[in-house]
């Protein structure tokens, strides 16, 4: 055979993953020692030496992990950044942080940053206008760890790490549904995100489970504050109108409330509101907003928990984890109970 085999061609051979034969040939104490000692004899027997240029390359990476985020104004992605910090922070790494803006081409140019700077790692959730993921593949094709969170992309093989927004959802409608709402509207963020699709899930659920005619005029994508001002004012003018309204985000669960304020209706005893994601905002109205918790800072250490994983090499085949965070239905001033 050939001198110039690959790391690759090894782990063909061998049937486990290009970067457990890596960590093997560095004699990685987390690689099992019958999968290492017959890695490091395949490749004593088949004269392998390392490529001047990729050794280069690995041995060029930093300790700096990339995080994309897709606003960093929004209270639950500030969360996770803190949870990531201060996971990273422990494990002895760095953090450098990009912000999508929600544009698809910030997002590429941010993956590409990442690639130039060599980071070791990169955790990213997707901007809403993202929908090829060419950029992302590429990282996977230049073997660096890829780990998504929120708003994931199901078609890669990656980690990923996401709270129950179909429980916290079905939840959150079936008590607006128990305490006598018959007719919810339901706010969401874009339905091509799988976030949106699970959540849009646990609406229809709830409603189906108490025989509830499903009314496709009650779903809405509207994600910001000024839209669901707007929106809201003019369902409320309408007949029949929405007896409940369920926002995917504390700002647009204001825009609701304020809409029915201003309308005269009153709240919770005309129309009930809750939201998805809890933050500061939704402690702070006139009354206090109904939301559903999705804890930040479990996911963003929960997202570095799997990177690291990856990292240190913590399993002997290519493995792909799901993390899966709980929600919590927190009951204030704009439901009924």
């Amino acid at each position: 055979m050939s001198s110039h085999i690959t790391i690759k061609d090894i782990a063909k051979a061998i049937g486990c993953a290009p970067s457990t034969v890596s960590r093997a040939l560095k004699d990685s104490p987390n690689i099992s020692a019958p999968v290492k000692e017959a890695i490091q004899r395949y490749a004593r027997e088949h004269n392998y030496r390392p490529d001047a240029v990729a050794l280069s390359l690995r041995n060029s990476r930093s300790n700096t992990v990339g995080v994309l985020l897709p606003q960093m104004v929004h209270y639950f992605f500030s969360c996770v950044l803190s949870g990531i910090e201060k996971a990273a922070s422990e494990a002895g790494y760095n953090i450098i942080v990009a912000q999508s803006g929600e544009s698809y081409e910030k997002e590429v140019a941010s993956v590409e940053a990442f690639r130039k700077a060599k980071v070791c790692g990169v955790i990213a959730s997707l901007a809403k206008e993202t929908r090829d993921f060419t950029h992302f593949r590429r990282l996977i094709e230049d073997e660096v760890p890829l780990v998504f969170y929120d708003r994931i992309c199901p078609d890669l093989n990656t980690s990923r790490v996401v709270v129950d927004d179909y429980t916290g959802t079905f939840t959150a409608v079936e008590h607006m549904i128990v305490t006598g709402c018959q007719r919810i509207a339901f706010y969401t963020s874009p339905l091509h995100l799988e976030i949106s699709k699970n959540r849009r899930n646990g609406y229809l659920d709830a409603l189906r489970k108490h025989r509830i005619v499903v009314d496709d005029a009650l779903i809405f994508e509207c994600d910001t504050r000024h839209e669901a001002m707007e929106l809201t004012t003019r369902l409320l003018s309408e007949e029949p109108r929405p007896d409940a309204f369920f926002a995917v985000n504390a700002d647009t669960a204001v825009g609701i409330l304020y809409a029915c304020k201003n309308v005269g209706l009153r709240v919770p005893d005309d129309v009930s509101i809750c939201g998805f994601s809890d933050d500061v905002t939704a402690r702070s109205t006139e009354p206090l907003l109904s939301m559903v918790d999705q804890p930040g800072e479990a996911v963003g250490k929960g997202a570095m928990d799997l990177l690291l994983a990856k990292l240190d090499g913590t399993g002997d085949k290519p493995f792909y984890k799901n993390k899966i965070v709980k929600t919590e239905l927190i009951l204030r001033g704009t439901t009924k109970r």
